[in-house]
Formats: C-alpha cells, structure tokens, sequence
C-alpha cells in the first residue's frame, strides 16, 4: 500500500492518541487473525508462551496473575486454560500443579508462532529495524511520561 507524504509539521500536529488507537487496532486484528486460524485467542497465546519460555515455573494461579495484566478486564483464564486442557495442548504436572505444554500444545503453539510472524513481517515491511526501535522508545517515553509502566512485556 501506498502512504502519501505529508510535511513534517503536518505530521507534528497529528493526534498521537488517533494513531496509538488505530495502530493498535490493525495490529492487534492481523495478530488475533492469525491467532483464529489455529482458534486461539491472545491469552490462549500468551499462556502457551509462558509456559513454554518458562517450563515447571506456572501454576495456573500464578500464570493467571502474571496474565491478567495484558488482559482485557474479564478474561476468564480458568477458561483459557481448561480449554487447553481439553484440547490436550496443556497439562498439570506433578503435584506442585505446574504447568507443561504436550507435544500437541507445543506443535499448536509453534504453528501460531509461523502465522504471527508473517503478520510481524508484513507490519514491519519497509519499516528499518532503527524506525521500529525509535518508535517503541518514544512510545515509551510518552507513556513513562504519563507515569506509566514502560518495562518490556
């Protein structure tokens, strides 16, 4: 797609929330897409993530606390969970109540991975890799300057 280019000063005025917003909104669409195609949600995502990052370290109380910050308010990781249960992909092991994907889970988590790096790639195509990282460092600053929480994900 084609941009057409705007003076810089044109650009300066623009609503920093109107882009945040709309940004937000194509990103987060293309990723929950992909996400659809395997029918995962974002925290369906994000639990096999962590558990696999993090093996043995989850409980699903633990887990569900680290992931109820990203969440949208009402997200019943109960749910999530016990979904990924029945769908054999997660499991409890042993008697500490910890958390580990099976093979299935992990195979289903390594497929999500492929499709949500093609959405990555076309987001970020022509787009240098010093663009991405200045944008994510201003958006940083504007958040920590509204005393926000600006440490990585």
């Amino acid at each position: 797609m084609t941009m057409i280019d705007y003076a810089d000063d044109v650009i300066a005025a623009q609503p920093m929330g109107y882009w945040t917003d709309l940004a937000a909104r194509a990103i987060i669409g293309a990723l929950r897409g992909q996400l659809a195609v395997e029918q995962l949600t974002q925290p369906h995502w994000w639990t096999l993530n962590h558990v696999s990052g993090s093996p043995g370290s989850w409980t699903r109380t633990t887990l569900a606390q680290r992931l109820d910050e990203f969440a949208e308010e009402g997200t019943d990781f109960g749910a999530v969970f016990d979904d990924l249960t029945d769908r054999d992909w997660l499991r409890v092991d042993g008697s500490d109540g910890t958390l580990a994907l099976t093979d299935e889970g992990e195979a289903g988590r390594l497929r999500a991975h492929e499709r949500n790096a093609k959405a990555h790639g076309r987001m970020r195509e022509g787009v240098p890799t010093a663009d991405y990282v200045a944008t994510v460092n201003v958006l940083r600053r504007m958040v920590a300057n509204l005393d926000g929480r600006t440490d990585l994900p």
